[in-house]
């Protein structure tokens, strides 16, 4: 054993002696404490890791763009003019329709049957009618969703509503030679225009007109 002189204060320090037995037990310490530190390295290693987005590859699901493993979310399909729709997928639609106009339309709004605002119990035959109160019940389910505010049916009643209902409603609309008095049910399509002269076929054009000539 000896001294050294300490460099910073000047002072001396006396070096202690270990035994031999303490320090095999203090390197036995030491090497557990590097092993601890070992395996806590690799289990963070293994967290950084991204997860194997798909680890069952019989079941594939479509990702968001920059989240691996997030399925898409179904999106609703989008509404379409009912009248562009035929057979099976026309009927649900209309039926679905019929519910909402039977059941909150009409005895919301409907008021009474008159000459001024005539009814049909066979509206669903009157394909404008149907095209009417299609959009304005579409309209509706957009309004009424929280996203469209506070105000989301003050805007469907002012916007849609009324313009609707009077131009289905109306004295001489579609529905004008149908029912008209509450007691009396009816039911009749208006006659609609015709063909153009231009597309009824060339029998149909004034020759004479068409010279410049006046009989």
């Amino acid at each position: 054993m000896h001294e050294s002189p300490d460099a910073a204060g000047g002072e001396e320090l006396e070096l202690v002696r270990i035994p031999e037995a303490d320090l095999e037990s203090i390197q036995a310490s030491v090497r557990q404490l590097l092993d601890r530190s070992a395996e806590q390295a690799r289990q963070l290693d293994s967290l950084a890791v991204a997860p194997d987005p798909m680890p069952f590859p019989g079941f594939g699901m479509p990702s968001l763009p920059g989240m691996p493993g997030m399925p898409a979310p179904a999106l609703p399909p989008e509404p379409r003019p009912i009248l562009e729709l035929q057979g099976e997928e026309y009927e649900n639609e209309l039926d679905t329709l019929t519910d909402w106009v039977e059941d909150f339309l009409m005895p919301t709004y409907g008021a009474e049957i008159t000459t001024a605002a005539p009814w049909c119990e066979r509206w669903q035959e009157h394909a404008d009618v149907v095209a009417w109160l299609h959009a304005l019940w579409l309209a509706y389910l957009q309004h009424k969703e929280p996203d469209a505010g506070q105000s989301g049916m003050a805007v469907w009643h002012r916007d849609f509503l009324t313009h609707a209902m009077a131009a289905v409603r109306a004295p001489g609309g579609p529905l004008s030679a149908c029912q008209t008095d509450p007691e009396r049910p009816s039911h009749r399509l208006l006659r609609g225009p015709g063909r153009s002269a231009r597309t009824a076929g060339p029998g149909a054009e004034d020759t004479a007109g068409r010279n410049g000539t006046m009989t």
